[in-house]
C-alpha cells in the first residue's frame, strides 16, 4: 500500500515522499482512511510507529478542502480551526514541525503555543490568524484568559499523548479547554498507552469512535534489546561511562529521575571526559532547544534528561536509552525506551538498577508481561547477601563479575496484561548476555518503592 493509496492528495504524497517514506505504517495505513471519512477515532500505538503523521496528514487535508470559506470576510481575523493538544513543549514543537513539513504545499498557517517562552510573539501569531494550533494545555488557557485566541470554531481537535497528560495532571485544564469550543467537530485521541482513565476520557470526548490499536497495549516496540545491569547506586556513574567508553557508544540518552539529578549526571559525565548535555522543566526552552540540537548533531555525546522527554523526542536511529535511574510509574518506562528503535529500526536500551529499585523492576516487568535479561558488566559484581549498600555491590579489580538472571514477576498495584518480546537484533556495541542462573539480584521479596518524585 502506499500513501496515494489512502486517498491522500498529490501534495501530502509529494511531502512525505520527499521526506524518503514511501510506504504507510499499520497506524497510518488503518488511522487515515476513517479519519479522511470524518471519524472519531481512538487509537493505540507504541512511541516510533509514525502515529504524528497518522494524524497530521488527515488534519491537513481535511483543512485544505473545506478552505473555500470567506465568510469570516477578508479583514477578519482568522480564528483557528483545528487544535493539537500535547503534554510537552518537545513534542508540541515536533507536532509542529511535521505540519509545516508535510503541510508546505498548502495554503495553510500553523502556531505552536507553549511556556517557557515569551507569550507576546504567540499573540502576534494568533493575531494575525492561523488555521491550526498545536499547544500544551497551560499555556493555551492562558491565551483564553487573555482573549488572544477564539476557539469557538474549532473544528478538528486532537489530544496526543492523553495518557502523559493525565500523568502529568493536565485533566483539569482538558476540560476548561473543552468547554471552550464548540460542540459539534471530529475529535482524535491518541495514547501510547491504555488504561481505565483514558477509557473514560474517551468516553466523554469521542462519538461513536473508530478503535485502532496497531500494537499490544503497554509494550516495548519489538526491536529494542532490554538489558538490566545490576550495580550499586554509588557506582552507576562509573558504570555509566564504562558502558559508554568500552561500547564507543556515540549517542546516548539516558533518563533520571529528578532535575537535580539530571544536572549532577551532566557534570559528572563532562568530568570524565564525556560531552553531555541535560534537559529537563527547569531548563528555558531555549536552553532545551540548544541542548537537543546539540545532541542530534553530535556536538554532545550524552543528553541527560527527566521524563519530560521521554514523550516527544524525535531522534533518528537513536542507538542507545539508559535508565540511570528507573521511573516510579511503571508505564513511563516503556515511553523512556520507545525513543530507541522508532520506525523499524533497532536499538538497545539498558538499564542500571540497584538493589532499592528491585520493586521498581517488579512493576516494569509486571507491565511488559515478562521478565528482563540480567547482565553483569565485567568489573562491577553484586553482593546481594549484604544488605548494606556500600558493601553489596563494588567494583573489582580482578574483572570478575557477579552473575544475573532474570526471574519471575513479582506482584504489583499497578499493571496491565500485555506481553512484548524484544527483537533478537542487537546494535554495534552492545555487550552479549551473561550466563544465566537464579539472581539473588531479585531474592528480597519485600523492598519498599521509592518516594522520589519524577520532575519535568
Amino acid at each position: 500500500m502506499s500513501f496515494k493509496n489512502l486517498g491522500l492528495r498529490a501534495e501530502l504524497v509529494a511531502a512525505v515522499t520527499a521526506k524518503g517514506y514511501t510506504k504507510p505504517t499499520p497506524i497510518q495505513a488503518q488511522a487515515i482512511p476513517p479519519i479522511l471519512a470524518g471519524r472519531d477515532l481512538l487509537g493505540g500505538s507504541q512511541t516510533g510507529t509514525g502515529k504524528t503523521a497518522a494524524f497530521t496528514l488527515p488534519m491537513l487535508q481535511i483543512l485544505a478542502e473545506q478552505q473555500g470559506d470567506t465568510s469570516r470576510g477578508k479583514h477578519v481575523r482568522k480564528a483557528p480551526r483545528a487544535l493539537v493538544l500535547t503534554p510537552t513543549r518537545e513534542l508540541a514543537a515536533q507536532v509542529g514541525e511535521s505540519v509545516e513539513t508535510y503541510g508546505a504545499g498548502l495554503n495553510l498557517k500553523s502556531t505552536i503555543v507553549f511556556g517557557g517562552v515569551g507569550i507576546n510573539p504567540q499573540i502576534n501569531k494568533l493575531r494575525a490568524g492561523v488555521d491550526i494550533v498545536i499547544a500544551t494545555p497551560g499555556r493555551l488557557l492562558d491565551h483564553a484568559s487573555q482573549r488572544t485566541v477564539d476557539l469557538s470554531r474549532i473544528e478538528f481537535l486532537i489530544l496526543d499523548e492523553a495518557d502523559r497528560m493525565l500523568d502529568m495532571g493536565f485533566i483539569h485544564d482538558i476540560r476548561k479547554i473543552l468547554k471552550l469550543l464548540p460542540a459539534r467537530r471530529q475529535n482524535l485521541l491518541f495514547s501510547a498507552t491504555y488504561s481505565n482513565e483514558i477509557k473514560q476520557l474517551s468516553d466523554g470526548i469521542l462519538h461513536d469512535p473508530e478503535l485502532i490499536e496497531v500494537a499490544r497495549r503497554n509494550t516495548a516496540a519489538e526491536k529494542v534489546t532490554q538489558v538490566v545491569h545490576p550495580v550499586a547506586k554509588a557506582d552507576k556513574r562509573s558504570m555509566l561511562s564504562h558502558l559508554i567508553r568500552t561500547g564507543n557508544w556515540s549517542q546516548v540518552l539516558v533518563f533520571t529521575r529528578t532535575k537535580h539529578g539530571a544536572n549532577r549526571l551532566t557534570k559528572q559525565l563532562d568530568s570524565d571526559g564525556i560531552t553531555a548535555s541535560a534537559i529537563h522543566g527547569n531548563k528555558s526552552q531555549n536552553a532545551r532547544t540548544q541542548a537537543l540540537a546539540d545532541f542530534k548533531t553530535g556536538r554532545v555525546r550524552v543528553l541527560v534528561a527527566t521524563d519530560v522527554a521521554s514523550r516527544g523526542l524525535d531522534i533518528s536511529l537513536l542507538p542507545h536509552v539508559v535508565n540511570f535511574e528507573l521511573p516510579n510509574v511503571p508505564e513511563d518506562y516503556v515511553h523512556r525506551i520507545g525513543r530507541t528503535g522508532r520506525a523499524g529500526e533497532e536499538g538497545a536500551a539498558h538499564s542500571l538498577v540497584s538493589l532499592d529499585e528491585r520493586g521498581l523492576l517488579r512493576d516494569i516487568e509486571k507491565v511488559l508481561g515478562r521478565s528482563i535479561p540480567v547482565q553483569d558488566i565485567e568489573g562491577f559484581k553484586t553482593n546481594a547477601a549484604d544488605g548494606n549498600e556500600d558493601a553489596r555491590v563494588r567494583p573489582t579489580r580482578s574483572g570478575g563479575g557477579g552473575r544475573g538472571q532474570s526471574s519471575g514477576r513479582g506482584s504489583s498495584s499497578r499493571s496491565s496484561g500485555g506481553r512484548s518480546e524484544s527483537g533478537s537484533s542487537r546494535p554495534a556495541g552492545s555487550t552479549a548476555p551473561a550466563n544465566r542462573r537464579s539472581s539473588p539480584f531479585r531474592r528480597r521479596s519485600r523492598t519498599r518503592r521509592a518516594t522520589s518524585s519524577t520532575s519535568s
